[in-house]
């Protein structure tokens, strides 16, 4: 009789290892696909910081180019200059910081250059990777539908005389107001 009820027990502690080792399994594919939720949802939050910042970017080159006095540049040298205006005496901002990249994790901007090379007409993130939204973006977004790369959301000061992108090339008119 001893071997029954031992053998009964030997078969029950194989059951519980087999329904340990299936429910660790089970929880191993749920951790997975919450990591992988968790990664799309941040994610998704960079894209939303990125549209924030490129807009901030956008702001400033505009303000900097309708506080423009006469006679000189409507677009800053460099991105210091929307920190700090100095064509004026006194300190004039356009814009708080230097933003870091939310898609890259650096302040590495690819600054987007007027076709002389000389002044700062947009910019634009470093990243290659592909957007997760490619559809309905706000207004002031409105050519960003459909774009391939981060590369491809231009953040630029959309006011007459100011370049602009048109299908991946650069383009200046004068008349443009967008």
């Amino acid at each position: 009789m001893r071997r029954c009820k031992r053998g009964r027990f030997k078969a029950q502690v194989g059951y519980a290892y087999l329904a340990l080792v299936i429910s660790i399994a089970i929880i191993g594919v749920a951790a997975a696909g919450a990591a992988e939720l968790g990664a799309i949802y941040q994610r998704r939050m960079a894209e939303k910081e990125l549209l924030f910042i490129g807009g901030e970017f956008q702001r400033a080159l505009i303000s900097y180019a309708q506080a423009t006095p006469v006679l000189q540049a409507t677009q800053p040298r460099t991105l210091d200059d929307l920190l700090r205006d100095s064509r004026y005496p006194n300190a004039v901002r356009h814009l708080r910081k230097i933003y870091v990249d939310p898609i890259t994790g650096k302040a590495d901007w690819v600054l987007v250059m007027s076709p002389d090379g000389q002044t700062i007409v947009g910019i634009h993130s470093a990243s290659e990777k592909q957007p997760i939204q490619i559809a309905n973006f706000p207004q002031e977004f409105q050519g960003f539908d459909g774009k391939k790369s981060y590369e491809d959301w231009v953040f630029m000061a959309r006011v007459p005389g100011v370049a602009r992108v048109i299908g991946g090339s650069m383009s200046y008119s004068p008349s443009v107001a967008k």
